[in-house]
């Protein structure tokens, strides 16, 4: 928790106290950091155990098991290939394998200079348009393999 400036400390807990009369304030409290921050590292779980009572090991299950959440920081543009069963049997996997190509990272990972993250999305409920890819929330449908370092220079260059 020492790594946390004081004006983070304060956010947390005004974010912490928003819930304070929920039954379950969990996933509120922990949907308003992520919305923050873009992350929820072990030092804010700490901090929100502190202010709810809940036990870390249960703060940490819960931030590891939903997707939405991330332990770390994620890049300016996340990359998240569908490779749900309609995106996977028309080429999701090789298209994910270009992506991690193009980039030098794997699914989960985030580029050296913070502009990219690659994950690795089960469905994104998008089965008529496949395979497709969602870049911070716009989906790009029918992805081909040889599109996709177009696609990933036109975010480089800002023209996205």
């Amino acid at each position: 928790m020492s790594r946390l400036s004081e004006a983070a400390v304060e956010k947390i807990n005004a974010i912490c106290d928003r819930y304070a009369e929920e039954k379950t304030p969990l996933m509120m409290i922990l949907s308003d950091i992520q919305k923050e921050y873009g992350y929820i590292p072990l030092e804010v779980q700490e901090l929100v155990s502190e202010r709810t009572g809940i036990p870390v090991a249960e703060i940490y299950g819960v931030v590891t098991f939903y997707s939405f959440f991330s332990l770390k920081p994620k890049g300016k543009y996340v990359i998240g290939c569908c490779l749900g069963t309609a995106c996977y049997v028309k080429g999701a996997k090789q298209i994910i394998e270009k992506v991690s190509e193009v980039l030098g990272i794997k699914p989960g990972e985030t580029t050296a200079d913070g502009m990219f993250t690659l994950d690795a999305l089960r469905c994104i409920g998008a089965c008529g348009i496949a395979p497709a890819v969602n870049i911070n929330g716009k989906v790009y449908p029918k992805m081909t393999v040889d599109a996709v370092p177009a696609l990933i220079e036109k975010y480089k260059g800002g023209k996205a």
